[in-house]
């Protein structure tokens, strides 16, 4: 039996309200990621001192990185509980909260008494604020992405998908560059003793500037269509596990995403503490080699977001994932020379180009493995769930591999990810994808342009 279709592409709404949503995406997961970012930056070079000291330096890293990961363990709750509410009352609505929470979790780390003056209460108040960020993070961008895709105009939905992930690298650069602006102004006493804690106060302005965009937003023309046709999902994580297609993509979309988080976790994260731990570099440098490279993602992320649109996304993410790992063993050598030079052209050659080809056309390539009623849960859970593994536990990793077995280790599990997430992407099979149009949860899918 065919599914009833009601087309519900971007061009159903006007273009004043497709600007502002793309607006709001991009603003709001700048905020989101800036905060969450910046804590894996500080964890490398200021929480291994102030929140767990001792007398090995290698032990202290390690233990502030596993405070990072744990963010990671949070975000698939957030994903869980926020893309629940997302698929029953609107992406819009969860929106607001996740920004909320966010922004105040990131301003009391930032005033946060550090170990030396608080003792073990401190550590245990900065995990909880850390999971605090993971829930925000985790509900935040599966509504974003959901926005900007629900609006897209046919045929480009890789170009509008791009725009929230827009996001992740002007939050990256932003976080860097206000770190390493303070650093480069304060003595190394003052940016540790309060220099750092301006970057995290600043989320303040960031979310008020956010939420003053984000109530205007009108809910998604598909999420409205799809009430009134079908109406929302009673309960769509259950809907997930039984339906056997939404299964399958959920399992292979959290493989095919292994190499994305691991990736830029590796070089916008692990770079800086591996830089000045293990190379013994300045941090300075760094800072600003992750921030250019950040610079330069700002405008290659929307650039295969529409290659994607043209081309197919499984093939532009394929060689996003063997591109990457190509790139880092040359990479790994440029940060061993300590030239600055070098360093700086081969973060902004793997982060810069390399990481965009992956996560431009990411967005669409997730919201089309699910049928709009459950949508939101479905692209939650394989971005969030397969973050524990991808991205959190990557810089945790990657130390205790740099510590053992050199860069030898580092480039073998970077190769591992990024085989696991080609197979599993190409794995995908083409006809199970949904297009833009409402359908019977159990309709079988019509394949996108973008993938063919």
């Amino acid at each position: 039996m065919k599914p009833t279709r009601t087309k519900t592409g971007g061009d159903s709404a006007g273009s004043s309200d497709v600007r502002l949503v793309v607006a709001s995406s991009v603003i709001g997961t700048t905020v989101e990621w800036y905060d969450f970012f910046l804590y894996g930056t500080a964890a490398g070079i200021v929480f291994n001192k102030l929140y767990f000291p001792g007398s090995d330096p290698f032990v202290g890293t390690l233990l502030s990185f596993a405070t990072f990961a744990l963010g990671f363990v949070a975000r698939p709750v957030g994903g869980l509980i926020f893309g629940h509410l997302g698929d029953k009352f609107g992406r819009k609505k969860i929106l607001v909260a996740t920004m909320l929470i966010m922004g105040v979790a990131t301003c009391l780390i930032g005033v946060l008494p550090s170990y030396g003056t608080i003792g073990s209460a401190a550590p245990i108040l900065l995990v909880l604020l850390r999971l605090a960020q993971g829930v925000a993070v985790g509900g935040e961008w599966g509504g974003a992405v959901l926005m900007a895709t629900e609006y897209a105009p046919p045929g480009k939905r890789g170009l509008y998908g791009s725009f929230p992930q827009i996001g992740l690298a002007i939050g990256l650069m932003l976080g860097t560059g206000v770190l390493a602006g303070l650093d480069a102004i304060t003595s190394e006493a003052a940016f540790l003793a309060w220099g750092w804690r301006i970057a995290f106060l600043l989320s303040a302005v960031l979310v008020v500037v956010g939420l003053l965009v984000r109530v205007k937003i009108m809910e998604t023309p598909a999420f409205r269509a799809m009430e009134q046709q079908e109406g929302a999902s009673t309960v769509p994580a259950l809907e997930l596990v039984r339906d056997r297609t939404s299964l399958r993509h959920v399992l292979l979309g959290m493989g095919s995403r292994f190499t994305e988080g691991v990736a830029y976790n590796t070089w916008a994260v692990f770079v800086i503490s591996y830089g000045t731990g293990t190379v013994h570099l300045d941090k300075q440098p760094l800072l600003v080699a992750v921030m250019i490279a950040a610079a330069v993602m700002v405008f290659f992320i929307p650039v295969f977001g529409r290659l994607s649109d043209r081309v197919g996304r499984r093939r532009i993410f394929v060689v996003g994932a063997l591109t990457t790992m190509v790139l880092a063993i040359p990479t790994l050598a440029a940060v061993s020379t300590g030239n600055t030079v070098l360093i700086t052209l081969s973060l902004v050659a793997v982060l810069g180009i390399s990481y965009p080809v992956m996560y431009g056309p990411q967005a669409a390539f997730y919201a089309e493995l699910f049928p709009v009623s459950r949508r939101c849960t479905g692209i939650s859970v394989v971005y969030q769930l397969s973050g524990i593994v991808a991205s959190g536990l990557t810089p945790l990793i990657l130390a205790f591999l740099a510590g053992k077995a050199g860069t030898t280790g580092v480039v073998a599990y970077l190769a591992i990810t990024a085989v696991i997430s080609a197979v599993c992407a190409l794995a995908i099979r083409q006809r199970d994808m949904f297009d833009d149009d409402v359908r019977s949860p159990h309709a079988t899918a019509t394949v996108s342009p973008g993938n063919a």
